[in-house]
C-alpha cells in the first residue's frame, strides 16, 4: 500500500511548538477577562424573578460569547490534533491541559448565560432585535437548561473539580489506552494494530489476535474499572443534584429529541434484531465457521482476493460520488485532500478508530486508520460528511453551531449512503458480496451493537447508584446485553467482556449514552437518502439548509422541514426495511455461493 498521508497542521499555526500558538492561550485568558467584566458589570446570573434588559446588552452578551467561543473551538481543536495522533507528545499534552484551565473559566460563564436566559423575557427581546431572533433558539434552550441548575456556586465547583475528578479519569483511559502495546506473533505491537486484525483475511490470526486483545484488556481492567466507576459515579451525582430523573434524561435534552422518540426508535430496533441474526448466520456459513458467528468473525473480510483499494483511488472515488450528488459537494471533498486535512496512517499512540473534527472557519480535520478495503472508503465518507456538515454550518454564529450528536451524524450517514449506492453499481459479483457485507457489518453494529451500549450503560448507571462495580462484574453487564441483542447469532463462548475497557464513550462526565445518537444518525441519514432518490431535484437545496439549521432546531422540528415525523415507529421501520433487503440480497448469494 503506498504511503498514508497525515494530515497538514500548518494553520492557523505553524505547529505545536509555535509561540504564536503558546500566545494565542495566554490571549484567550484576556478574552475570558473581559468577557467577565461584561458579565458582571451587566449582572449575567441568576435572578430570583424575571429582569428587564435592554436588547443593546443581550446582543453585546451574546456576541462576545461566541467569539470567546470561537478561539476556544479553535485551539481545542488544533491541539487535540497532536494528542490523538501523538499521545506520547508533551509538548501537545502541556498545552492541552493549559486550555482546559482556559476552559473552565468559560464554563463557569456559560453556566451563568444559561441561569441569565432563565430570567429573561426572550419573546419581548425578540421582537426588538434581529440579532437576538436569529439566536432566538439558544436562548430558549438555555431557560429550559437553567431549570435544572444548582447554585452558582456549585456549578463553579462542579467545573473547576472536573478537571481533576472525572476529566482526569477520562484522560487517563485516553493515554492508557492509546499508549497499550500487545505481544503478538513474537512482536510488540500497538492495540490499535491489534484490532485492526478483525479484519484479516485468515480465520486463525483473527482469533488469536482477538484472544491477546482480550489478555490486554484484562490487565489493565483495575485502572479502567476504576475510571469508569468515578465517572459514571459523578455523573449520577450531578444528575441527581440538577434535579434529573437519570443520566439519560440529560442525554435526550443534549440531543434535543424526546423519549417518545427515543422510545420509537428504540422499539423498531429491538423488533429488527431477528432479522440480523439472519445476516450473522449467513456470514457464519459463507465463513465455515458452524451455524453461529464467532466475535472475532464480526469483521472478517467474506470474499477471497476482493478489490483492494489504494488510498489515492479510495479518494477520487469518494469525491466523483459526491461531486454526482452536487458539485459543490464534489468540490468540497477535493479540497479537503489538496489541503491535507486527512490523517490516515495507522501508527503507535494514535488513537484507534476515527473522527472529524472542525478547526476554523469552514475547515475541518479528518483522523482515520485506513487499511485497503471497501469498509476504509465508507469510513472516509462518513467523516468527510462531518466535514460537509461544519461547511454549511460555517455560516452561523458561533452559538448557532452547536449541534447535538444525534443530528451530528445526519450528513455523514447520508454520505456513506450515497457512496456505498455507487458502490454496489459499479460492482461485480464478488464485489457486491463484499458491499452488501460492509453494509450490513456497520448496520448491525449501529443498530444491535449500539443498543447491547445503550443497556450496558443504563444498568451500569443504575448499579452505580448502590456501589462500584468490579471488573469482573463490568464484563458480567457487558456479554448479558451482548447475549440480549446479538442472541444465536454469535457464539456465547467468544464475546467480548471488555468493551466497556474498549470504547472511550464511555468515558465522558459530560456526553453520557454516546450510543443511542449513532442509531439516530443512521437511520435519520437512511430515511433521508430515500427521499433523496424519490426526488432528488428539490432536495439538495432543502437538505443544505437542514444542516445549516441543526443549531437553531430540535430534531422534530428540522425532521417536519423534510416531511418526516420521527416521534412515530414507522418512520424508524421504513428506514431499517432498508437493512431487510439488503440481508435477503445477501441470503440469496450466499445460498449460491455455498
Amino acid at each position: 500500500m503506498s504511503t498514508l498521508p497525515h494530515w497538514r497542521m500548518d494553520t492557523p499555526f505553524t505547529g505545536i511548538d509555535d509561540p504564536a500558538l503558546a500566545s494565542a492561550i495566554t490571549a484567550l485568558d484576556d478574552t475570558l477577562t473581559t468577557l467577565t467584566a461584561h458579565y458582571d458589570s451587566h449582572h449575567i446570573q441568576k435572578h430570583d424573578s424575571q429582569v428587564q434588559v435592554d436588547a443593546s446588552v443581550v446582543e453585546t452578551i451574546l456576541t462576545a460569547t461566541g467569539a470567546a467561543m470561537e478561539q476556544i473551538r479553535t485551539l481545542n481543536a488544533y491541539i487535540y490534533c497532536f494528542v490523538s495522533t501523538n499521545s506520547r507528545d508533551g509538548v501537545a499534552q502541556a498545552r492541552l491541559s493549559e486550555l482546559r484551565q482556559r476552559l473552565v473559566r468559560f464554563s463557569q460563564l456559560s453556566t451563568r448565560l444559561t441561569a441569565w436566559a432563565g430570567c429573561l423575557d426572550i419573546a419581548g427581546l425578540v421582537s426588538q432585535s434581529a440579532v437576538i431572533a436569529n439566536q432566538q433558539f439558544m436562548l430558549e434552550e438555555a431557560a429550559r437548561r437553567a431549570q435544572h441548575q444548582m447554585s452558582p456556586e456549585a456549578e463553579a465547583l462542579a467545573a473547576e473539580l472536573n478537571v481533576s475528578g472525572g476529566g482526569a479519569w477520562a484522560r487517563l483511559h485516553s493515554n492508557l489506552t492509546s499508549q497499550l502495546s500487545v505481544p503478538f506473533d513474537g512482536k510488540t505491537q500497538p492495540m490499535s494494530a491489534i484490532r485492526a486484525l478483525a479484519y484479516d483475511s485468515d480465520s486463525e490470526t483473527r482469533r488469536a489476535a482477538h484472544d491477546a486483545e482480550i489478555a490486554t484488556w484484562q490487565a489493565q481492567s483495575m485502572p479502567l474499572a476504576m475510571a469508569i466507576n468515578a465517572i459514571k459515579g459523578e455523573v449520577n451525582t450531578l444528575a441527581k443534584r440538577r434535579g434529573f430523573a437519570s443520566p439519560v434524561d440529560i442525554s435526550l435534552q443534549d440531543n434535543r429529541i424526546d423519549r417518545a422518540t427515543l422510545d420509537a426508535m428504540m422499539g423498531a430496533a429491538h423488533d429488527s434484531f431477528p432479522l440480523f441474526r439472519r445476516y450473522l448466520k449467513a456470514k457464519a456459513k459463507l465463513l465455515g465457521a458452524g451455524a453461529q458467528l464467532p466475535w472475532y468473525d464480526l469483521f472478517a473480510p467474506v470474499t477471497t482476493g476482493g478489490k483492494s483499494w489504494e488510498y489515492a483511488e479510495a479518494c477520487e472515488f469518494v469525491a466523483t460520488q459526491f461531486h454526482a450528488y452536487s458539485p459543490r459537494m464534489g468540490d468540497f471533498a477535493r479540497r479537503a485532500f489538496a489541503e491535507g486535512w486527512v490523517d490516515a496512517e495507522p501508527r503507535m499512540g494514535k488513537v484507534d478508530g476515527a473522527f472529524c473534527i472542525g478547526l476554523q472557519h469552514d475547515q475541518s480535520r479528518v483522523l482515520m486508520n485506513y487499511k485497503p478495503a471497501i469498509g476504509s472508503i465508507m469510513t472516509l465518507a462518513h467523516e468527510l460528511g462531518h466535514a460537509y456538515h461544519n461547511l454549511n454550518l460555517a455560516s452561523q454564529t458561533p452559538l448557532n453551531r452547536d449541534t447535538p450528536m444525534a443530528l451530528a451524524e445526519t450528513a455523514s450517514i447520508f454520505c456513506e449512503t450515497l457512496t456505498q449506492a455507487a458502490a454496489l453499481t459499479h460492482a461485480d459479483t464478488t464485489g457486491k458480496l463484499e458491499i452488501l457485507e460492509s453494509s450490513l457489518q456497520r448496520s448491525c453494529q449501529i443498530v444491535v451493537d449500539i443498543t447491547s451500549r445503550y443497556l450496558f450503560e443504563t444498568r451500569l448507571f443504575d448499579q452505580r447508584q448502590q456501589r462500584e462495580l468490579s471488573p469482573d462484574e463490568l464484563c458480567g453487564l457487558m456479554t448479558q446485553a451482548q447475549k440480549e441483542t446479538y442472541g444465536d447469532g454469535l457464539q456465547a463462548a467468544t464475546l467480548h467482556p471488555y468493551m466497556w475497557a474498549v470504547k472511550g464513550h464511555y468515558y465522558s462526565t459530560g456526553r453520557s449514552f454516546y450510543n443511542y445518537p449513532y442509531m439516530f444518525g443512521q437511520l435519520f441519514g437512511t430515511g433521508l437518502y430515500a427521499l433523496y432518490r424519490n426526488d432528488p431535484d428539490s432536495f439538495t437545496a432543502r437538505y443544505d439548509a437542514l444542516l445549516s439549521g441543526t443549531g437553531r432546531a430540535d430534531a422534530a422540528t428540522l425532521a417536519k422541514t423534510m416531511g418526516i415525523d420521527i416521534t412515530q415507529r414507522a418512520f424508524w421501520e421504513g428506514s431499517l426495511a432498508v437493512v431487510a433487503d439488503e440481508v435477503a440480497q445477501f441470503e440469496a448469494v450466499v445460498a449460491s455461493i455455498r
